[in-house]
């Protein structure tokens, strides 16, 4: 089977190729390097029936073809974090909008099976935890950028429904809650290995604002497994689905769990998001997903810790190091 990957050059993109072609597939994957690499890549660049095209999915011209040669498609491609969304959020969210556009009209003529990965961030502000896929999204006022980001990706999904009504498109959607793993970098905002690189520095951890902000985290090798199902999935056709982890852990607990685990010293400090982020920026309080529908159509059933995960990133932050000797 031969499968589009675009954003394949990613953090997350990369093992998803990485594991369709261990499975024996054919992969191309389009993606513009403006947050993947392709070192990511380097275990299949030379596997039969590889193919990597450089291009922004809104407007690289080979898409119609890479699209009418595949079998099945991942939508991946997006700019993601925080910090590369504040940059420009307008930018970001049109961006993101008119490469889903493009590809799912694309697959939609041909009825290509296509999964398209969204965000927890569509959630917002939501109060009602865990957030369920059928629960209001309650993004947050037009005043704060961060929303941009949510609201772009609603728009997404809306894109998504509305082609499976009305063009039978067989289309799901996977909203991510804070994956992590090899190959994920801080500087985009990945609040993870942003800590993890400090810690393994002995430099001070910055948690934003009181701290008391949650997140659940999934390792990125209990997430791929569980996007190819739902792409075969009859039943996930047509709908939202969360992908996330089970631990909900407030960030300066995280910070506190990073010293802990990698044996630093490194102090625990926090910042007002003012400073981190200029004036009016808003927080989403928790982001803790209710799994049952993965788990009733894929079995899905994540089991690294959150341990593992801080260790197996500290493991990738200094291996380069390593290498270098």
């Amino acid at each position: 089977m031969r499968y589009l990957v675009t954003g394949g050059a990613g953090f997350l993109g990369s093992h998803l190729v990485e594991s369709l072609i261990n499975r024996g597939h054919q992969v191309a994957v389009l993606d513009d390097f403006s947050t993947g690499r392709r070192s990511n890549l380097a275990s299949v660049l030379d596997a039969p029936g590889f193919e990597l095209v450089r291009g922004a999915v809104e407007e690289a011209p080979e898409l119609p073809r890479l699209v009418r040669r595949a079998d099945r498609v991942f939508h991946l491609a997006a700019a993601v974090g925080v910090r590369l969304v504040l940059h420009d959020p307008a930018r970001a969210a049109v961006r993101n909008v008119r490469a889903a556009e493009r590809l799912l009209r694309l697959a939609a003529r041909r009825g290509l099976p296509t999964l398209v990965t969204s965000s927890s961030e569509v959630y917002g502000q939501g109060v009602r935890v865990p957030f369920g896929e059928d629960d209001p999204l309650l993004v947050g006022t037009t005043a704060a950028p961060r929303w941009s980001y949510a609201v772009g990706k609603v728009l997404v999904e809306q894109l998504a429904s509305a082609l499976h009504r009305s063009h039978a498109l067989p289309v799901v959607v996977a909203r991510l809650f804070n994956t992590v793993g090899p190959r994920q970098r801080g500087r985009f905002g990945m609040v993870l290995p942003r800590f993890v690189a400090r810690a393994l520095r002995g430099r001070a951890i910055p948690v934003y604002g009181d701290g008391r902000q949650t997140r659940t985290f999934l390792h990125v090798a209990d997430l791929v497994p569980a996007l190819i199902d739902l792409l075969e999935a009859p039943d996930a056709r047509g709908r939202a689905v969360n992908l996330g982890g089970r631990e909900e852990v407030t960030i300066r607990a995280l910070a506190g769990r990073v010293v802990e685990e990698l044996g630093s010293r490194s102090p625990v400090v926090s910042v007002p998001y003012e400073r981190a982020f200029g004036t009016g920026f808003e927080e989403a309080r928790r982001r803790r997903p209710d799994l049952a529908r993965a788990g009733r159509l894929v079995g899905f059933d994540p089991r690294r810790t959150l341990g593992e995960m801080i260790r197996e990133t500290a493991a990738y932050d200094v291996a380069p190091a390593l290498r270098a000797r």
